[in-house]
C-alpha cells in the first residue's frame, strides 16, 4: 500500500498543506472544528509525520548527538553505557534519535570530529566524561546547545550534569572512620579529571574533620586511568608501605576490584586486614567476593538530566547555561568492616 501524505490528508479534510501542518506538529492556531476534523483523517488514513518533513518544517534535526571517549568502551567498568541508556531513554520522550560518536584520547581535527557534527545533523550535544579541550574548542564553533555530563570546563562554555562528588567520598570516608580505621588510603587514575580530583577533595577534608594526619605516601595518584590492572598496580605499591593500610578509598569501581585481587594475591583478607570501598556501584560490585562496599551514582540519572537540560537549552536558546547535581549513596556491603587490632601490622 502506498504511505499517505500531507497532501492525502490535506484534500481529504478539505484545508490547505499548511493547516495539515499545523496540527499535525501542534503549532500554531487552528480553530477546534478543524483541527478535530485533520486529526480524524489522520487517524484514518494511518499517517506519520516524517522526521524529515518536520526538519523541514521546524530547520531541526530532531537529532540530538552523544560524544564519548572510545576507551571507556575498552574498560570493564560500563559507567558512561548505563548513563547513554539513560539519555536514550529520556530523548524518546521528547520525539528526539539519539546519535552515538566516540572520539580518540587525542583529538585531531576536523578526521576526528563526529559526522553528526560535520554535517550539522543534531539540534544539541551531550559530552559524557573527560574528553580532550582541542575537541571541546571545535564544538564551540558549531554553536549549538551543549552539555557536560560528569565532566566540567574552566571556562563555562556549556550546561552541566555532575555528580556530587564530595559528599559521596566524604560518605565513604566517614563510614570507613566510624569503623575506627585512621590509616585510610587512596587510590586514583587521571587524577586531573575533575570527578575524581573531587573524590580526592573529598578524602582530604574528612581526614581533617577527623583531626587524622594525611599520610601523602597513602595516596597513590600515579596510573594514567582508572581501570582494573592500576587499581591492582596502585594496590601492589600500597602493600609495601609500613605500617599497611586498614583501608582503601578507591575513586572508581574498576580501581577498588583491581586492589582487590591485588590484596587477595598478596594472602591478605578483604575486610579482615584491609576494607575496601569503591565508587560507582557498577553491576558486578554485588557479585564481587565479598561484595563491595561503594559509593552508588545514578547513572541512568544522570543521562537523563542530561536530556532535560538539553532540551530546556535548544528551546531557551545556548546562550541559557544551566547546572545539576545528583547525589550520590553509600551502599554498605561485606568489604568493609571494623579496624582489627592486627590489621597495618602484617607483612606482605
Amino acid at each position: 500500500m502506498k504511505r499517505p501524505t500531507i497532501k492525502d490528508v490535506a484534500q481529504q479534510a478539505k484545508c490547505s498543506l499548511s493547516t495539515v501542518s499545523l496540527v499535525v506538529n501542534n503549532r500554531g492556531y487552528v480553530g477546534k472544528e478543524t483541527r478535530e476534523r485533520v486529526m480524524k483523517v489522520v487517524k484514518d488514513l494511518g499517517y506519520h509525520v516524517t522526521r524529515s518533513a518536520r526538519g523541514l518544517a521546524s530547520k531541526t534535526s530532531g537529532n540530538i548527538g552523544f560524544v564519548l571517549r572510545n576507551d571507556h568502551f575498552s574498560q570493564a567498568e560500563p559507567f558512561y553505557t548505563r548513563v547513554f541508556l539513560g539519555a536514550e531513554f529520556a530523548a524518546g520522550t521528547h520525539g528526539f534519535y539519539v546519535l552515538l560518536a566516540t572520539i580518540g584520547p587525542t583529538f585531531h581535527e576536523p578526521e576526528s570530529l563526529p559526522r553528526f557534527l560535520l554535517e550539522r545533523n543534531v539540534d544539541g550535544l551531550i559530552v559524557a566524561g573527560r574528553v580532550p579541550t582541542q575537541f571541546m574548542n571545535s564544538v564551540a564553533r558549531f554553536n549549538i546547545p551543549t552539555v557536560l555530563v560528569d565532566f566540567e570546563l574552566n571556562r563555562r562554555r556549556s550546561s552541566t550534569v555532575l555528580i556530587d562528588n564530595r559528599a559521596g567520598a566524604q560518605a565513604a570516608m566517614n563510614h570507613l572512620i566510624g569503623l575506627g580505621h585512621t590509616e585510610i588510603a587512596f587510590v586514583c587514575g587521571d587524577i586531573n579529571h575533575p570527578s575524581l580530583a573531587e573524590r580526592l577533595t573529598g578524602y582530604r577534608e574528612t581526614l581533617a574533620d577527623h583531626g587524622i594526619p594525611e599520610r601523602p605516601l597513602l595516596i597513590d595518584v600515579h596510573e594514567p586511568d582508572s581501570r582494573i590492572a592500576n587499581g591492582a598496580k596502585a594496590m601492589a605499591r600500597l602493600l609495601q608501605q609500613k605500617p599497611l593500610p586498614t583501608a582503601v578509598f578507591a575513586a572508581n569501581d574498576a580501581l577498588a576490584i583491581g586492589c582487590i585481587q591485588e590484596i587477595q594475591r598478596a594472602g591478605l583478607s578483604i575486610p579482615g586486614d584491609i576494607s575496601i570501598v569503591g565508587f560507582d556501584d557498577i553491576d558486578v560490585c554485588a557479585l564481587m567476593h565479598p561484595p563491595l562496599t561503594t559509593v552508588r551514582v545514578f547513572k541512568e540519572e544522570l543521562g537523563r538530566l542530561a536530556i532535560e537540560t538539553l532540551v530546556q537549552n535548544i528551546k531557551d536558546g545556548v546562550s541559557t547555561l544551566i547546572t545539576k547535581h545528583i547525589p550520590a549513596e553509600l551502599v554498605i556491603r561485606d568489604s568493609t568492616a571494623a579496624v582489627s587490632r592486627a590489621a597495618g601490622h602484617r607483612s606482605v
